[in-house]
């Protein structure tokens, strides 16, 4: 059972959109009182997809697009940072955006509201055979720089940089896949993929990855996917991943021979109950939930957010019962936690609604 003991029950509010939602971001907030968002959408009566920027009120009232973008096929990962954005495709092409400056003007002139959408533009597209052959499963920006990692289906690793070029990391010549990629430091980065591998890497050592992780452990299934990475900016060495069957765990470098489970089918060890036993789609560290543990030790994994394809939002914790924060009866397809005020997250929902959920 997931701990419900909260304080307080979180505030829910639903906006029902007109098209399906592949993935959400917030953006910089113009003012405390008007919140913005970046999400990829697709269109399944017409075919098309779309990015938007849209601008949230108190109120929980959603503006019309303030910009947008038709890419030239339907979006595979979204990523942002305060100052960039990304948006890979199915098609094998990546575009890098600027974080509009004009929000803040759009997004506090109530009077322009609902009036108009602008068209943005990228200020980076990379796209050819050259670069990737089939979809992108993954693309992270560097915090505070300009550049952006992409890993696709076709096995190959890129680096991106803000001026349009890109230089080859690896090539696995579609000998393996890759579906997600993190960040880590300035010169290194985490990928994953099939059979819950994990490699990390490192830009002053080329050629390949410089500490794999192989999925063996699950008992001796290694047929499930990652789907979600994230590093903690004061836990460098330790990776957080989510994939098929529920399973997250977290990857210590320093003990590289056994992961740390939080969640899986079977890990009754763990706790009491797993808390999915569908796709994970997606993890982030929780900054807002304090740990129930009174010893934080750099061994001790943090809170950590997930979503899943049962519908399920959670916070979980090491040798905790997990909190449940919301149950839907569709998939969640993303998350993000509001970097200004942690305690606000956004959901996307596969029938086509977002979730706004505010915590105590």
């Amino acid at each position: 059972m997931a701990r419900t003991n909260l304080t307080e029950p979180p505030k829910i509010h639903r906006i029902p959109q007109p098209k399906f939602i592949d993935a959400i971001r917030w953006l910089p907030s113009p003012s405390p009182f008007r919140k913005s968002f970046i999400t990829s959408l697709f269109d399944s009566d017409f075919h098309t997809p779309s990015l938007e920027i849209h601008s949230l009120d108190p109120s929980k009232t959603l503006s019309t697009p303030l910009l947008s973008w038709t890419p030239p096929s339907r979006i595979s990962s979204l990523k942002s940072t305060p100052s960039l954005f990304a948006a890979s495709t199915f098609l094998g092409s990546l575009h890098i955006f600027k974080t509009p400056e004009e929000l803040s003007v759009l997004g506090n002139d109530m009077s322009g509201l609902g009036s108009e959408t602008s068209v943005m533009e990228p200020v980076v597209s990379v796209v050819g055979r050259e670069f990737h052959v089939g979809s992108i499963g993954g693309v992270d920006l560097m915090e505070g720089g300009s550049e952006c990692v992409s890993v696709g289906e076709d096995g190959r690793v890129n680096l991106v940089v803000e001026k349009g070029g890109f230089r080859r990391v690896f090539d696995g010549n579609g000998l393996v896949s890759y579906s997600a990629v993190k960040w880590a430091s300035p010169s290194e980065f985490v990928t994953g993929g099939c059979g819950f591998g994990l490699q990390w890497w490192d830009l002053r050592q080329p050629g390949a990855a410089v500490a794999q992780f192989k999925g063996s452990w699950d008992h001796g299934t290694t047929s499930g996917i990652i789907h979600s990475i994230d590093i903690h900016p004061s836990r460098k060495h330790t990776c957080l991943a989510g994939g098929s069957s529920g399973t997250v765990f977290a990857w210590d470098l320093r003990r590289q021979q056994e992961p740390i489970i939080l969640s899986s089918i079977g890990s009754s060890n763990t706790m009491t109950h797993p808390l999915s036993e569908s796709e994970v789609w997606e993890v982030q560290y929780d900054y807002y939930t304090k740990s129930l543990n009174s010893n934080i030790s750099s061994s001790r994994i943090l809170p950590a957010m997930i979503c899943s394809e049962d519908g399920i939002l959670a916070v979980i914790e090491q040798g905790e019962e997990p909190t449940e924060l919301l149950a839907e009866p569709c998939a969640i397809n993303s998350f993000d936690i509001d970097r200004q005020n942690p305690s606000d997250v956004i959901c996307s929902l596969e029938w086509e609604s977002i979730v706004i959920l505010s915590r105590p």
